[in-house]
């Protein structure tokens, strides 16, 4: 099948061929004829086989198709993303499939000011892709109209359950109208996700083109077994006498990204950092010298790095085993995209061996285990409890006997950092205090906090970037397509 035999108008097949692409991903090959005849979607895929593209194109299809009224341009789809860096990549994507119609889109997330967002909006917009913080924020001060939306997508959607945006998405729904069609793409399809269509979707078509949370075949896996202080000389020994030249690092925490990164520097490894606590022009700028070759290594926790697109990435390396089993499948997931072949390497210490097992388990595999002369584990190291923030997780002892587990206890955050980014800058929307303005921040970022946060009814802190609990589950390219998405 080719992109001509999907019923495409022809400006979108003209923008795709001059990226080089004639022929659809599965996810694109069922998913755009369900969206160009109207109806409802529920779509599941592997990270990295572009479910970008298969809801972009037909999008931009059925919005051409259709002339807008008279008068300023109104926003007439909305497409919802969990974070900053995935928001503007979907809307690179927009521009870049759409770049012969006469359609006007634009990006909405925080950490960057208001007003410029003001004024845009003011000067009309057909597609408007934004996080949910910073939009409820604008829809607060009077300055958007969802009341003419005619399509509506949650893309990542298991992402926005996992950081808590379901009470934003809820109030977001809210405001648009009730006849609309509406599409819900996510990298995982969990029974929270089909909890979440069951309430949004009208009698939806369902595509699911992998087995839920599968790691994609082209991404080879492998774990070395070090001590928990062996680690950074670990991988600074892996980045050299392998010659990785591109790769990325995942941390659980916004400060021992920066201690690492601040590490590989000083072993002659570029590096930066990219976390919540980055202000915005920081993050684009490693971000570009990533993607452009030349910065070796891009230090990131989880939340900052989803979204994150490279053509071809071809390291990706889990200096801390994630907590959150699925957190390990997005990980991954941003090398071996689009058919290309990519390698996730995990350096496991004693403490984490829960972690990987729960892995496992989840995605039905065993990873094989390494260990490399000069990096084993020291001698009597055994597994200690992993502090994240006030929790502690991993092994737990109750009296005389030993508990472990590998999940945060019920009720509590599931190991992600506060204040990490997801789109909406700390004390900004949910969670400010009162007497606070919007889109300003409520402390610097090594300000001490003052007591204990307040807990709002739904689980999360007032003053925190992180707007709630993740669910019980657990949880660009320039997207100007090097590979449509």
């Amino acid at each position: 099948m080719k992109f001509q035999d999907l019923g495409l108008a022809e400006p979108l097949l003209r923008a795709v061929r001059e990226q080089g692409y004639d022929t659809p991903t599965p996810i694109q090959q069922q998913a755009i004829p369900v969206v160009l005849s109207g109806a409802d979607l529920m779509a599941g895929a592997q990270t990295g086989t572009g479910k970008t593209a298969g809801f972009t194109l037909p999008m931009l299809h059925r919005l051409s198709q259709k002339a807008p009224a008279a008068g300023r341009r109104v926003i007439r789809a909305l497409v919802l993303t969990p974070t900053r860096e995935l928001a503007a990549q979907v809307e690179e994507n927009v521009r870049a499939y759409g770049r012969h119609l006469p359609l006007q889109s634009m990006v909405m997330f925080g950490g960057v000011g208001m007003n410029p967002q003001i004024q845009q909006l003011k000067r009309g917009v057909d597609i408007l892709v934004a996080t949910p913080g910073r939009l409820l924020d604008i829809q607060g001060q009077g300055h958007l109209d969802l009341s003419k939306v005619e399509i509506l997508v949650l893309d990542e959607a298991d992402r926005m359950l996992d950081m808590g945006f379901i009470h934003d998405i809820k109030k977001v729904l809210a405001l648009l109208p009730a006849s609309k069609q509406s599409l819900l793409f996510s990298a995982t399809f969990s029974d929270d996700i089909k909890a979440l269509a069951d309430r949004l979707l009208k009698s939806p078509q369902l595509i699911e083109v992998a087995r839920r949370n599968a790691t994609a075949d082209t991404v080879a896996q492998r774990t070395y077994f070090t001590g928990r202080e062996r680690k950074k000389e670990l991988l600074a020994h892996l980045v050299k006498s392998q010659d990785w030249r591109q790769v990325l690092v995942f941390t659980r925490m916004k400060h021992g990204a920066n201690r690492l990164a601040e590490y590989l520097e000083k072993n002659d490894i570029s590096a930066m950092a990219i976390h919540g606590n980055k202000s915005q022009g920081a993050r684009t700028k490693a971000l570009a010298e990533f993607k452009a070759g030349t910065l070796r290594c891009l230090v990131a926790t989880d939340i900052a790095a989803r979204g994150i697109d490279i053509d071809e990435l071809p390291h990706v390396v889990n200096f801390e085993l994630p907590n959150v089993p699925e957190d390990y499948v997005h990980r991954i997931g941003r090398t071996g995209r689009a058919g290309c072949e990519g390698e996730a390497v995990s350096l496991v210490c004693p403490d984490e061996e829960l972690f990987l097992k729960d892995i496992e388990k989840l995605i039905k595999r065993q990873l094989p285990r390494e260990t490399l002369p000069g990096f084993e584990v020291p001698s009597g190291e055994r597994a200690e409890p992993i502090q994240i923030g006030r929790q502690t997780i991993g092994v737990r002892r109750s009296g005389g006997g030993g508990q472990r587990s590998s999940r945060p206890p019920q009720g509590q955050n599931s190991g992600r950092p506060q204040g990490q980014g997801q789109g909406r800058p700390q004390g900004q929307g949910q969670g400010r205090p009162q007497g606070q303005g919007a889109g300003r921040s409520q402390a610097k970022p090594h300000a001490k906090p003052q007591g204990k946060p307040a807990q709002h009814a739904h689980g999360h802190s007032q003053g925190h970037e992180q707007p709630g609990q993740r669910s019980s589950r657990g949880g660009p390219r320039p997207a100007l397509l090097n590979k449509p998405r």
